[in-house]
């Protein structure tokens, strides 16, 4: 049963790109953040879309933490589910991402149009200049930017070792740092085709300020609090 809950996931995920191509065509013509809000509709669809095929639900802790103003969310990173499905319960975002997704077809189109930082990681000395200039440009268009700070996803139950731009763009800015754990990976794993059914639990953390820290302290910081959940057990 979980082969064919999840091929029929996978099957009206892709065709739900279609309309959302155009929807995205006729966002460009307002303000980023208003543009935000009318992509996350396809996050949010494709969040249902999960519930029903898969029986994979989410539960979210902790939404009073976030602040007023734009800020950076270091977000874990094991599934596919926090690319899509933090779109639905966070502000109006702008994600760091690699630039190659900006190539496939139709839905490359549709992600350029929400506005993303995206990053060549093989040059990375100039993929962090990229990140705290652009990121900068993102909270002057009143948006939040999200992190993830592994980089790539990492098997559910060893968090992979965490970067520094979030923590570097943060200071930069003068922004706090909100940590998000979540254990999607135990149900949506990137070792595997297959989706569990089951319950994901998300915390939102805290803001974490960036007075009088380096870049090193954050990003541990950023990590200590994430892996102290218990969200890999």
């Amino acid at each position: 049963m979980i082969y064919i809950r999840s091929i029929l996931f996978y099957l009206g995920e892709a065709l739900s790109t279609i309309p959302f191509f155009i929807v995205s065509l006729f966002a460009l013509m307002f303000k980023p953040t208003t543009r935000s809000r009318m992509i996350a509709g396809w996050a949010k669809f494709v969040t249902w879309w999960l519930r029903v095929t898969c029986g994979l639900s989410h539960e979210t802790e902790g939404m009073g933490n976030i602040p007023q103003t734009p800020c950076v969310f270091a977000c874990a990173h094991s599934s596919t589910w926090e690319t899509i499905t933090t779109q639905t319960f966070l502000p109006p975002l702008a994600w760091v991402l690699k630039k190659e997704l900006l190539s496939i077809p139709v839905f490359g189109l549709g992600l350029r149009a929400t506005g993303p930082i995206a990053i060549d990681r093989s040059d990375s000395k100039n993929a962090l200049d990229q990140v705290i200039d652009q990121g900068i440009e993102k909270f002057e268009e009143n948006r939040y930017v999200l992190i993830f700070p592994e980089g790539t996803r990492a098997p559910w139950g060893s968090p992979g070792n965490y970067k520094k731009g979030a923590a570097k763009l943060a200071i930069a800015a003068n922004r706090p740092i909100v940590p998000v754990a979540h254990n999607a990976g135990k149900y949506w794993s990137k070792d595997s085709f297959w989706i569990k059914s089951g319950k994901i639990r998300c915390i939102i953390g805290e803001p974490i300020s960036v007075e009088g820290k380096t870049d090193t302290e954050l990003t541990r910081e950023i990590r200590e609090w994430i892996v102290s959940q218990g969200l890999y057990d």
